[in-house]
């Protein structure tokens, strides 16, 4: 195999844009929490890290996954399902990303960072990834290391926790349900060729599995207001955050009305703006 294509594997197998946009919303989170003139090394201690740590994350949902991963049209060419890669090498390769990206967290930012960084990956790799078979609970299970990223970052600026990195947390949270949803919605066919369950009913495509959509879509609004009532931002932001869930409420009950894949589809293109539109738009309140 040539070095091109050896990289592309690897590209593959940690998922380098998810990878990177995990590492971007910890990123934003380090620049709400951060006061005084910005700290070079703990930024890119935190890049660094934090990438490391997602990309042996994905890494391992492969190796678990690597006999389902066959199955499916959107994964079957993924390295370890095609054999182009083995476990052993696939699983040397995690182990020393994970421990390389947890002792940078912990030796350039401080210990509640690193303790973040192994609680992800472990509730991601060896908890929510098995589940994804057995209940769409597991939905629930991921949204815990999905919500992190942005808490790891105010926690790495600041070294505490506090009720700003609560609010971080939460709306990452609930916004991973109708994102993931939709993104259920879109491939069940597939997922259920490797006895995936991830759309929140047994129903599958059904009017009552996209009323739990909106029900978690509209979730966001009430919490958009949240921010500006602790003072943890502004006017703008308030704004901002509570228009784009308002829309993205929207067009979940468009879903619900449909029941179209197509629907689903601006659901899940809208809730890929409204995360960084959110930690966007609180960055700038702040400065």
């Amino acid at each position: 195999m040539g070095l091109k294509a050896k990289i592309g594997d690897y590209n593959q197998l940690i998922k380098f844009r998810l990878t990177f946009t995990v590492v971007l919303s910890s990123v934003f989170g380090y620049l709400i929490g951060y006061s005084g003139n910005l700290n070079w090394t703990e930024l890119w201690a935190l890049i660094i890290g934090g990438f490391l740590v997602v990309a042996s994350s994905n890494g391992l949902n492969q190796i678990v996954e690597k006999n389902y991963d066959i199955l499916m049209t959107r994964t079957e060419n993924r390295p370890l399902a095609q054999n182009r890669m083995s476990v052993l090498e696939a699983g040397i390769f995690c182990f020393i990303t994970g421990i390389i990206g947890v002792v940078v967290l912990g030796s350039y930012l401080n210990s509640y960072a690193a303790i973040l960084g192994i609680v992800s990956l472990i509730s991601y790799a060896f908890i929510y990834t098995p589940l994804k078979r057995v209940s769409s609970i597991a939905v629930v299970v991921g949204a815990f290391p999905g919500a992190i990223p942005p808490l790891l970052g105010w926690v790495a600026a600041t070294g505490e926790f506090s009720a700003v990195a609560g609010i971080l947390f939460l709306i990452q949270f609930i916004w991973q349900f109708p994102h993931f949803w939709a993104i259920a919605w879109i491939l069940d066919d597939d997922y259920k060729k490797a006895g995936y369950r991830l759309l929140p009913l047994k129903t599958g495509r059904s009017k009552k599995s996209a009323i739990i959509i909106i029900a978690s879509s509209l979730l966001l609004v009430p919490l958009s207001l949240v921010p500006y009532m602790i003072g943890m931002s502004g006017i703008i932001s308030m704004l901002v955050i509570t228009a784009s869930s308002i829309l993205f409420s929207y067009f979940a009950i468009k879903l619900y009305r449909s029941l179209s894949i197509k629907d689903a589809k601006t659901l899940m293109f809208a809730s890929i703006i409204y995360n960084p539109l959110v930690l966007i738009s609180l960055l700038i309140d702040k400065i």
